[in-house]
């Protein structure tokens, strides 16, 4: 019988001596070569011609290489492979003509449905049910003006049309959420990706814009550990006191993001706040960030920051007993609750835009609902 040979990285692999290691802490690629017997004047030709393809201090610790060898030979490999994604790999002649390319995989695009039921957290619920970290991100984004996503309970249903990025035959990413719905109880809420020219984004069935001028929480992947109150027990001062916002408890080093486009009018410390920043938004609003381990770089008041962009990370600094994000909302001057504010409707699309979106809304849609084969 015909035995079919193993092709990877432009190889046969059978006509080689494949070994794998792991790039330790601290070190270069010169001293890897080095300790493979690759000579000094071979590393010198390789480094002068990995420039405009590959970053040498790109070289992360824990990440493998592969070196192929000629079957039974002593001494230098003769290639080096070294993939820093999924979607590419960098291969390096280490004889010859020394030469150094980067190759990048065909990446297959299926736009496939995804349909869970939350059990506990939403996150949790999605990893449980074998969904990514980055497909919840991806899911967040198109639902995260619609949804309190600290207010989901169990029971609550998610539906997705998304792309699935593949690389030889297996999942590597997550593309475009396409259409997302969520449903709880007799609520149902939609979010379809449409573009077309100027208009851009997600949209509900009425084809508004769900992007409104406040994102729900500044955090992902968090829990509401304290809410807005006019009597709360302060766990550090020990007595009953107004708590005007709403914490929400996370990862040390989690991300904190602007809710809104506006400028930065503080970024400094104090001995209860901690880290904190302080946005004004326009001549109603502002928001606060307190208890940060650091700010994000060129955070400083004047500078001017757009929704959704990280302003800092989540710490304990301050008048805090753990890592968490104290959030604060101003409306007119008066600390309010946030999650009683309710934003005004977006204008939807034009009358003339709606044929085109209604034929994308439409096909979704259907996509979405459509039950699941046998």
């Amino acid at each position: 019988r015909i035995i079919s040979p193993t092709i990877k990285w432009g190889f046969a692999l059978d006509t080689f001596a494949v070994a794998e290691h792991k790039i330790t802490n601290g070190q270069s690629f010169s001293v890897l070569l080095t300790n493979h017997q690759v000579s000094g004047s071979t590393i010198e030709q390789l480094v002068a011609k990995t420039e405009g393809v590959f970053d040498l201090r790109k070289f992360q610790a824990g990440k493998t290489y592969t070196l192929l060898y000629a079957p039974g030979a002593d001494g230098a490999p003769q290639h080096l492979v070294y993939e820093p994604n999924p979607y590419e790999y960098i291969l390096f002649n280490l004889q010859g003509d020394h030469s150094v390319s980067r190759v990048e995989r065909p990446v297959d695009i299926r736009v496939e449905k995804s349909y869970f039921e939350v059990s506990s957290t939403l996150w949790k619920s999605m990893v449980d049910q074998g969904y990514s970290y980055e497909f919840a991100d991806r899911l967040e984004d198109a639902l995260r003006w619609s949804i309190d996503f600290y207010r989901i309970q169990e029971g609550d249903e998610f539906k997705a049309v998304f792309e699935n990025k593949y690389v030889e035959g297996k999942s590597v990413g997550v593309g475009q959420v396409k259409a997302a719905h969520y449903k709880s109880g007799r609520r149902d809420v939609y979010a379809i990706y449409y573009e077309n020219g100027e208009f851009k984004g997600y949209y509900d069935l009425e084809g508004r814009p769900l992007k409104t001028n406040f994102l729900k929480a500044p955090v992902r992947f968090s829990r509401i550990s304290s809410r807005y109150s006019m009597r709360r027990f302060h766990p550090v001062l020990k007595y009953n006191r107004p708590h005007l916002g709403t914490d929400y408890a996370a990862p040390h080093g989690t991300e904190i993001f602007a809710v809104g486009d506006g400028v930065v009018t503080n970024a400094s410390y104090n001995s209860g706040n901690g880290n904190f920043v302080k946005i004004r938004h326009d001549k109603v609003y502002e928001t606060q960030y307190l208890h940060m381990s650091r700010f994000a770089k060129g955070i400083r008041p004047g500078v001017r920051v757009s929704q959704g962009q990280v302003i800092g990370y989540v710490g304990s600094t301050g008048l805090a007993t753990g890592p968490h994000v104290c959030f604060r909302f101003w409306q007119n001057g008066k600390q309010v609750d946030h999650l009683r504010v309710v934003s005004p409707p977006a204008k939807p699309l034009p009358s003339s835009e709606m044929s085109s979106f209604n034929k994308v809304k439409d096909a979704l849609v259907l996509q979405l609902n459509e039950e699941e084969k046998p």
